[in-house]
Protein backbone atom coordinates (compact mmCIF):
# COMPACT_ATOMS: atom_id res chain seq x y z
CA UNK A 1 0.00 0.00 0.00
CA UNK A 2 1.31 3.42 -0.96
CA UNK A 3 1.83 5.98 1.79
CA UNK A 4 0.21 9.39 1.59
CA UNK A 5 2.86 12.05 1.09
CA UNK A 6 2.31 15.33 2.89
CA UNK A 7 2.95 18.31 0.64
CA UNK A 8 5.04 20.36 3.00
CA UNK A 9 6.39 22.62 0.23
CA UNK A 10 2.89 23.83 -0.68
CA UNK A 11 2.18 24.63 2.97
CA UNK A 12 5.59 26.29 3.31
CA UNK A 13 4.76 28.48 0.32
CA UNK A 14 1.52 29.57 1.98
CA UNK A 15 3.39 30.34 5.21
CA UNK A 16 6.05 32.32 3.32
CA UNK A 17 3.42 34.36 1.47
CA UNK A 18 1.56 35.07 4.72
CA UNK A 19 4.73 36.19 6.46
CA UNK A 20 5.75 38.36 3.51
CA UNK A 21 2.43 40.18 4.01
CA UNK A 22 3.28 40.52 7.72
CA UNK A 23 0.06 38.74 8.71
CA UNK A 24 -0.52 36.32 11.56
CA UNK A 25 -2.49 33.12 11.10
CA UNK A 26 -5.25 34.72 13.16
CA UNK A 27 -5.43 37.73 10.87
CA UNK A 28 -5.62 35.54 7.77
CA UNK A 29 -8.34 33.39 9.32
CA UNK A 30 -10.36 36.46 10.31
CA UNK A 31 -10.19 37.79 6.75
CA UNK A 32 -11.17 34.41 5.33
CA UNK A 33 -14.12 34.16 7.72
CA UNK A 34 -15.25 37.65 6.71
CA UNK A 35 -15.18 36.39 3.11
CA UNK A 36 -17.56 33.58 4.11
CA UNK A 37 -15.11 30.70 4.62
CA UNK A 38 -15.71 28.43 7.59
CA UNK A 39 -12.08 27.83 8.56
CA UNK A 40 -10.50 27.62 11.98
CA UNK A 41 -6.96 28.17 13.22
CA UNK A 42 -6.27 24.46 13.72
CA UNK A 43 -7.24 23.69 10.14
CA UNK A 44 -5.25 26.59 8.74
CA UNK A 45 -2.18 25.55 10.76
CA UNK A 46 -2.48 22.02 9.34
CA UNK A 47 -2.65 23.46 5.80
CA UNK A 48 0.55 25.45 6.38
CA UNK A 49 2.17 22.31 7.81
CA UNK A 50 1.20 20.27 4.75
CA UNK A 51 -0.97 17.93 6.82
CA UNK A 52 -4.41 19.07 5.60
CA UNK A 53 -5.67 19.78 2.11
CA UNK A 54 -6.94 23.19 1.09
CA UNK A 55 -10.17 23.81 -0.81
CA UNK A 56 -9.93 25.65 -4.12
CA UNK A 57 -12.22 28.37 -2.75
CA UNK A 58 -9.89 28.84 0.23
CA UNK A 59 -6.87 29.03 -2.06
CA UNK A 60 -8.59 31.73 -4.12
CA UNK A 61 -9.36 33.62 -0.91
CA UNK A 62 -5.69 33.47 0.10
CA UNK A 63 -4.76 34.72 -3.37
CA UNK A 64 -6.89 37.82 -2.73
CA UNK A 65 -5.66 38.31 0.83
CA UNK A 66 -1.98 37.98 -0.10
CA UNK A 67 -2.43 39.82 -3.43
CA UNK A 68 -0.42 37.23 -5.34
CA UNK A 69 -0.80 35.02 -8.40
CA UNK A 70 -1.77 31.35 -8.17
CA UNK A 71 1.68 30.39 -9.48
CA UNK A 72 3.20 31.80 -6.29
CA UNK A 73 1.60 29.00 -4.27
CA UNK A 74 3.25 26.32 -6.43
CA UNK A 75 6.89 27.48 -6.47
CA UNK A 76 9.48 24.73 -5.99
CA UNK A 77 6.90 21.97 -6.22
Amino acid sequence: MQKIRHDTQFGANIRMLRKSCKLTQGQVITQMQLMGHNIFRETYAKIESGIANIKVSELLALKKIFRVELDDFFKNI
